[in-house]
């Protein structure tokens, strides 16, 4: 019973030690994965468009500032590109709020900005993934299109 209770003690020590000691990866997703799915399509404003790197969008009538969001989620029980898309969600999700505050229907040049490194991309998205939590920060520009 000892040798049992020894061997779990040590089991957990050196469980926690690896997850204290795993470092994060940067990892890039696809955006369109994300975007497809329903979790995240029902946490997103549909009237706030949204365009990522240089892909192409209407003319701009109003340009209210770049904006910047960081957000985390648990990666436990989930799996990375899982919970990447959530933190994703998140951040999108508060760039559309700031979009609806400052009278914007769009969010355009959002890109991944990690640690304040930017990623432009029309198609993915970088996530800052280690075992305990994951993080996605975009950058966009909010403005109202021309009509």
């Amino acid at each position: 019973m000892k040798k049992r209770i020894a061997a779990l003690v040590i089991f957990l020590l050196f469980g926690t030690a690896t997850i204290v000691l795993a470092r994060d990866a940067l990892v890039q997703f696809p955006i369109e994965n994300a975007m497809t799915s329903l979790k995240v399509k029902s946490e997103l404003y549909s009237n706030i468009k949204l365009y990522w790197g240089d892909q192409e969008h209407p003319a701009v009538k109003t340009t209210f500032g770049e904006y910047k969001t960081s957000q985390r989620t648990n990666a436990l029980g989930k799996g990375r590109e899982e919970a990447c898309q959530w933190a994703l969600a998140s951040s999108i999700r508060e760039l559309q709020a700031r979009a609806q505050r400052e009278g914007g229907d769009a969010v355009i040049n959002i890109k991944s900005n990690i640690k304040n490194m930017e990623m432009s991309s029309a198609t993915e998205y970088e996530c800052l993934a280690g075992s305990i939590m994951v993080n996605v920060a975009l950058k966009g520009t909010v403005v109202k299109l021309a009509e």
